[in-house]
This record gives C-alpha cells, sequence and structure tokens, in this order.
C-alpha cells in the first residue's frame, strides 16, 4: 500500500478532483490518502496564538480539522470510502489517532512541530507501506525539505532511518483527464 499525503495548499484547486483521480489511475498499488490541514488547521493556529489553548489540545483540534478535510476529499473522490484504520481509502486522522489500535506503540508528540507531514509519516511507518507520497503544490526543494520550510521540523527527526520511502509530487504539475 501507498500512502499519500493530499496538502491542505491544494485544496483551493479547482483541478485537485480530476488530478487526484489522475494520479490514484496511475499508482501501481492501492493507496491510503492521509488529508492534510490547509486552511482549517491555520485557523486552529490562530486561535492558539490568540487564546493560549495550549499545545495538546490546539493540536487535537487541528487533528480534527484533518477529519474536515477528509469528507471533503471524499466529497471529490466519491468512490473512496472515508477509513478509521490504515487500508486504502482517505483516512479520518482523529478517529484513527483518537482511537489508536493498542499494538501500535506509542505516537508522535502533540505539538505544533508535528503537522500532517509527520502524521501520514508515522501512518506510513506503522502500516507497513511501501512509500510515502507527498503530494503539494510546489516542486521539493534541492537539499534539506525541512531547512526549505517543505516539511515540518519533526520530519526530518522521523524519517531518519525509517523503512519506508518518500517522493514527492507537485501535484498541480498533473494534467487532469480532459471532460467531453
Amino acid at each position: 500500500m501507498i500512502v499519500a499525503k493530499v496538502g491542505g495548499s491544494l485544496y483551493d484547486w479547482p483541478g485537485l478532483g480530476p488530478a487526484l483521480t489522475k494520479w490514484l489511475a496511475d499508482q501501481p498499488e492501492p493507496v491510503l490518502l492521509f488529508p492534510g490541514g490547509g486552511e482549517a488547521a491555520d485557523v486552529v493556529r490562530t486561535w492558539d496564538r490568540a487564546h493560549s489553548l495550549g499545545e495538546e489540545e490546539a493540536h487535537w483540534l487541528a487533528i480534527r480539522s484533518l477529519s474536515l478535510a477528509a469528507h471533503f476529499l471524499h466529497l471529490l473522490l466519491p468512490t473512496h470510502s472515508v477509513v478509521e484504520s490504515p487500508v486504502p481509502g482517505i483516512l479520518d486522522p482523529f478517529r484513527y489517532f483518537r482511537n489508536p489500535p493498542r499494538d501500535r506503540g506509542g505516537s508522535p508528540p502533540h505539538t505544533w512541530s508535528v503537522t500532517s507531514d509527520s502524521l501520514a509519516l508515522w501512518v506510513a511507518i506503522q502500516s507497513k507501506a511501501s512509500k510515502l507520497v507527498l503530494l503539494k503544490s510546489a516542486d521539493a526543494p534541492e537539499g534539506d525539505w525541512t531547512d526549505a520550510g517543505y516539511v515540518d521540523w519533526h520530519f526530518a527527526v522521523m524519517v531518519k532511518g525509517a523503512s519506508v520511502s518518500v517522493e514527492a509530487v507537485n501535484l498541480r504539475e498533473i494534467t487532469p483527464p480532459s471532460r467531453s
């Protein structure tokens, strides 16, 4: 199985549904889509700055925003179910992280240093996915992705020694099939 994190920066793009459909059709294995937070997670960051919610509480609100994004992706891809465990479909991160399987052991820290990129990597590692694909709005930078702000700090820590390969795709460069 492939885990693909759909970046929140793609959510305002009208071509997202067709491009995701095309990308998914081209994959050699089943795919679990992991939603990014986008503007909904940014709202939680704003609330936390204004009201000092606390990192753990704000983290859980941000994960709830990922559930909103999962259901948004389901509207774009109605043939893909929203799922609560790492099986092909669209993962509801709140349900997954709130009710973790007992054999999974540990979980990522509940801080702002952990974004949906790290959470998707964690799911890919725990589910023994063949790879993690970061679907983003920009090409991956040369050199260190963390220094360039392409992924969060915790991602760099987790990816060292991880048993899953990671690649990045600028989904906006995929030409969706034309509608006749």
